[in-house]
């Protein structure tokens, strides 16, 4: 369990960002709210792939996708499931790039 206390605390983050954040907007602060999940989501996935050794790191699109749906019903309309597609996306390509960073910061 030790080994993955990067990853679980990058993923809680995560967690708050799709589920308490949204508390904090107002009514008409929806898209912004998603743009911001977007690049906090960004910025983790970058975060978790230049830290982690560990290959669970490679599930964290498909995780950061699946526990988006919840928030769904709990903050938002059908509308946006849309959204779940989004996140994979935009985790996968910060995993790359943190992967990348890996690479380069462990290769001197």
């Amino acid at each position: 369990m030790k080994r993955y206390i990067a990853e679980i605390i990058i993923f809680c983050m995560q967690l708050f960002m799709f589920y308490i954040s949204p508390l904090l907007a107002g009514p008409t602060d929806g898209m912004g709210m998603v743009a911001f999940i977007l690049f906090a989501t960004l910025i983790l996935s970058i975060l978790l792939g230049s830290i982690s050794k560990n290959r669970i790191k490679y599930l964290y699109p498909a995780a950061a996708a699946v526990v988006f749906l919840p928030s769904v019903f709990l903050h938002y309309n059908g509308t946006a499931f849309v959204h779940a597609v989004w996140y994979f996306v935009v985790a996968a390509v910060g995993m790359l790039i943190g992967t990348i960073i890996f690479k380069v910061l462990h290769r001197m």
